[in-house]
């Protein structure tokens, strides 16, 4: 599956839209990871836990709307866009969304 930003794939002509397709993620922080990112606020530095949390997320999310991209037929996805947005009463929880328009390529 072609997963790009872009609004083509070079060398290739889109032949049919299948529609839009989406991918979320929402994942809860875990309190060693708050406790580790917190000290990095007050001292500096990169947190390690955060990164590796939200890789993952966007990782999930661009391969469950590839699934469903697979469902209608597609071989690609264009135009891709990624959002982030942290949701909760207290912030914990980090939501990742996806979204493209699935396309048969010639």
């Amino acid at each position: 599956m072609i997963v790009t930003t872009t609004n083509a794939v070079e060398g290739r002509r889109v032949r049919e839209y299948r529609g839009i397709v989406f991918g979320e993620v929402i994942t809860g922080i875990n309190m060693f990871k708050d406790i580790g990112a917190g000290l990095r606020n007050i001292f500096g530095g990169r947190s390690q836990g955060y990164e590796e949390e939200l890789q993952r997320a966007r990782e999930e999310a661009l391969a469950e709307m590839s699934q469903r991209a697979q469902l209608l037929g597609a071989d690609a996805v264009i135009g891709v866009d990624v959002d982030y947005e942290v949701l909760g009463s207290d912030n914990g929880m980090l939501m990742v969304s996806v979204s493209g328009t699935a396309v048969v390529l010639d």
